[in-house]
């Protein structure tokens, strides 16, 4: 009782059951090795007490034997009396010696028997308190394999949640790549477009910086013949006012070319800024990519901790 109770003290100190099934097993093992150290001492037991008996079958016979040969003595000291005494006295004694020997060797077995089957009673008694403590200990191992099948139960529902859980991230990480690159083909398409726009635009402003510099040339060769006309100003008044007019139709046309480059200007400031800021979505995009990259190697490093723990369980409950 009082090994049962500092086991379960010791099993209470615990804290884990796979611990406290350790112990056990422990325990089980060494009351198993101390039930087999009982079985081989009670059998050189049993050895020694076959050879003890064998021995008092062996004093028995010498003594029947020594009986025997008193009694012929006796016959013959009966016989021999008148001629040997002394011989006769001398036989007594050593007889009585002997008996005596005999007596003592007696008792001293029958003393080293009683010991034996003393230790024999009291071995049976312990072996029958360690088969009880072996079958108390193999109902506590029953209870504990189905607390841990129960767990094993646990452990796969709880597996197969993150399995489910693994593939929700894998479908949401797929639909975000798939998402991402949506997302760069058609910033791809805007870039072309808007690159295209602005080499369009480019080539209009380019043009138009042309046609500026022709009207240029133009209106300084205007100014020339508009000297030209003044200097024969006084020859004609109505070729001045002509020149006059046209002058201010170049102008006109010179405003109006300003403000054509002035608005392809701002159409290529504005596409120049939707790259940038198309540029930033995709540098935001690569971030929050490499943000789900990070996190599905952290659930696929978590995943390969849980299997392992998982076949770390199943190789200790095995």
């Amino acid at each position: 009782g009082k090994e049962v109770l500092l086991l379960m003290q010791a099993l209470n100190t615990l804290s884990t059951p796979e611990e406290k099934l350790a112990a056990l097993c422990k325990k089980y093992a060494d009351l198993l090795e101390e039930s087999r150290n009982v079985q081989k001492q009670m059998k050189i037991l049993q050895k020694k007490q076959a050879q003890v008996v064998k021995e008092k079958v062996h004093l028995q016979s010498e003594h029947s034997k020594a009986i025997l040969a008193r009694s012929k003595l006796e016959s013959l000291c009966r016989e021999l009396q008148r001629h040997n005494k002394t011989l006769k006295d001398e036989n007594i004694q050593q007889a009585r010696e002997e008996e005596e020997r005999r007596k003592e060797a007696t008792a001293h077995f029958q003393i080293t028997l009683n010991e034996i089957q003393a230790q024999l009673e009291q071995h049976g008694i312990h072996n029958a308190k360690l088969r009880q403590e072996n079958i108390e200990l193999g109902e506590k191992l029953k209870k504990l394999i189905e607390q841990y099948a129960l767990r094993e139960e646990h452990i796969d529902k709880v597996f197969k949640h993150k399995e489910l859980q693994q593939q929700l991230v894998d479908a949401k990480l797929q639909q975000t790549t798939q998402l991402i690159k949506e997302a760069e083909e058609k910033h791809q398409r805007e870039r072309e477009f808007l690159l295209k726009e602005a080499t369009e635009s480019r080539h209009k402003c380019e043009q138009m910086k042309q046609q500026e510099a022709q009207l240029k040339q133009q209106l300084s060769l205007y100014m020339d013949k508009f000297e030209e006309f003044q200097t024969t100003m006084a020859k004609s008044n109505e070729l001045f006012t002509t020149f006059r007019q046209e002058m201010e139709k170049m102008t006109k046309k010179i405003k109006k070319l300003e403000k054509e480059t002035i608005v392809w200007r701002t159409k290529w400031e504005n596409n120049n800024k939707a790259l940038l800021q198309m540029a930033e979505e995709k540098t935001v995009r690569d971030k929050e990519y490499k943000g789900f990259q990070i996190k599905l190697e952290r659930l696929e490093k978590l995943c390969r901790a849980l299997q392992t723990e998982r076949n770390e369980l199943n190789e200790k409950v095995e």
